[in-house]
């Protein structure tokens, strides 16, 4: 019979073996590799070369997703830390500029550019690129440009000390680089981690644009120099399936810097609310051509779009506009917050000085035979850009048919599809085709080289849009010729536009005057009643009748 403390000796005994065996484990030469692997296996995954280490036990599944989820997150947190040095190593060092105050009044007299509003004193234009001190990754948006535009002289050194601006410059100015390029460098100099797969698409830049026109070819331009700056640009607009511009936007959010988004208003208050695209991180708003977007009836969408991005001061806002009414002011004071104004010209409505302009009062029945002499005369050589403008979709339609007997033309208006209206531009801008009849979808923005002749086949409904069309020639400081059909029916707008002419020193035809010179007050394009302008405290008036 053993004894009562005899099986605790026994214990005693085997844990000092276990501790001898041990030892003599540690002390055992290193073998090849898989002996060593077979001592880690009998050790439950330990190195017998550390004893005094504790065994551990297998993780579970569950562990190794949370320590690979874990060294992913690290992952993008050194990415991003790499890309922020990355550019705060290419920062912009903007050289200050050297000209004294009465060499800046003599520029913004030549210029006729007047800056306004809090500070603007202390701003001074940039006359050249190398004072603006921009990265090489953006040389390729300057090409081969000898200087700034006036406009991008004075945008530059405002928008990229943060402040809100306002532009009111003719079209054809160099906008677009004006407001684009300050934008694209603050995504740059504060890069946040890529957006991952299957998550809303949220940038950080957006540009509004009325047309869908006018967005493709604001894409175009940055798109061409932004090859290497690692920042997408994706266009969005109506007229084509939504799920192919969205993958291109979940693709473009992938990029080391962001994505800048180029949309019209309707399209994008579409993708909004079917969650693909949130606007909550937008910190660099631009509203370009901001006067037609009202006109076309997008006030609303603009103002539910700027109440979706970040709130000032986050968020910068820069707004452009070819004319200064008081739908643009009152847009501009509720959403702006304390901005710069910039002139080039006056804010009241002037059209382009370098455009000859002929008005031409003809009959109505008589205008297509006038207006077959003349593009035999201004069209001789049929290489020369010539645009042609109607009022309607049908009326463009019928002028291509009837003018494919003789030349060679295209058109673009509503009733075209979205690749034929972009062939038909591609095709006027390579000179493939360079006739091109357009209603006013292409009056605003379209920015195409060394449109010759602009010919006002038929009026267009308000003088605004007058000034928009003739806007395409003359463009970048050349000279352009229009021609304007005037007949009866246009008679309520003779005052306006005898206006426009004088201001422009221009000849005002003897015929135009006999409409007289009254000038109609612009109703809104939507007409009707509207709440804000019926005063609801005043009392019914009461008729008595004897």
């Amino acid at each position: 019979m053993a004894k009562p403390d005899e099986a605790p000796l026994k214990k005693a005994k085997k844990k000092k073996a276990k501790k001898v065996k041990l030892k003599d484990a540690g002390n055992e030469p290193a073998g090849p590799k898989g002996s060593l692997k077979r001592r880690r296996e009998e050790n439950g995954g330990q190195d017998a070369a550390s004893p005094k280490k504790k065994v551990k036990t297998l993780k579970t599944a569950g562990d190794a997703a949370k320590k690979k989820k874990k060294k992913k997150a690290k992952k993008d947190k050194n990415a991003a830390k790499t890309a922020e040095e990355k550019s705060s190593s290419e920062a912009v060092e903007a050289k200050p500029s050297e000209m004294t105050a009465e060499e800046v009044a003599a520029f913004r007299a030549e210029a006729q550019i007047n800056v306004s509003g809090q500070g603007a004193e202390a701003f001074r234009p940039f006359l050249s690129f190398s004072e603006a001190g921009f990265p090489e990754a953006l040389q390729p948006l300057i090409g081969d440009f000898e200087k700034p535009t006036p406009i991008q002289s004075e945008c530059w050194p405002i928008l990229m000390a943060g402040r809100d601006m306002i532009g009111v410059s003719e079209t054809g100015s160099g906008k677009t680089l004006a407001f684009a390029i300050p934008g694209i460098l603050r995504l740059r100099a504060q890069s946040r981690p890529q957006q991952r797969q299957n998550q809303a698409v949220s940038p950080r830049m957006l540009i509004l644009a009325p047309t869908r026109e006018l967005a493709t070819q604001c894409e175009e331009v940055l798109v061409s120099g932004l090859a290497g700056a690692g920042v997408s640009v994706v266009c969005t607009y109506g007229g084509v399936p939504k799920h192919q511009q969205l993958r291109r936007l979940q693709k473009g959010a992938r990029s080391p810097n962001g994505v800048v988004v180029v949309a019209t208003p309707g399209r994008l208050r579409d993708l909004e609310n079917d969650g693909g695209l949130v606007l909550d991180a937008v910190e660099y708003l631009v509203l370009d051509e901001a006067d037609r977007m009202l006109d076309l009836g997008f006030e609303r969408d603009v103002k539910a779009i700027i109440a979706n991005c970040m709130p000032p001061p986050e968020r910068q806002t820069v707004m452009f506009s070819a004319t200064w009414p008081e739908s643009i002011r009152q847009l501009a004071a509720t959403f702006l917050n304390n901005p710069v104004k910039i002139t080039v010209g006056t804010d009241e409505l002037t059209s382009n000085h370098r455009v000859q302009q002929t008005v031409e009062v003809i009959a109505e029945r008589d205008r297509f035979q006038r207006l077959r002499e003349l593009l035999n005369r201004y069209h001789r050589k049929k290489n020369n850009r010539i645009l042609v403008f109607a009022l309607y979709k049908k009326e463009a339609a019928r002028l291509e048919s009837m003018l494919q007997r003789e030349f060679r033309c295209n058109s673009v208006h509503g009733d075209k599809s979205q690749p034929e209206r972009s062939r038909a531009v591609d095709d006027f801008r390579n000179k493939d085709c360079p006739l091109l009849i357009a209603t006013d979808v292409a009056a605003r923005g379209l920015d195409i080289p060394d449109v010759e002749v602009v010919i006002n086949y038929s009026f267009p409904l308000t003088i605004e849009d007058y000034i928009h069309r003739i806007g395409r020639t003359g463009r970048a400081g050349k000279t352009g010729v229009s021609h304007t059909f005037f007949h009866d029916g246009n008679k309520q707008l003779a005052g306006s536009l005898m206006n426009v002419l004088r201001e422009a020193d221009q000849e005002v035809p003897s015929e135009l005057m006999r409409f007289g010179a009254g000038v109609k007050k612009k109703e809104h394009k939507l007409y009707g009643a509207f709440a804000a302008d019926v005063d609801m405290t005043k009392k019914p008036k009461k008729i008595i009748f004897d």
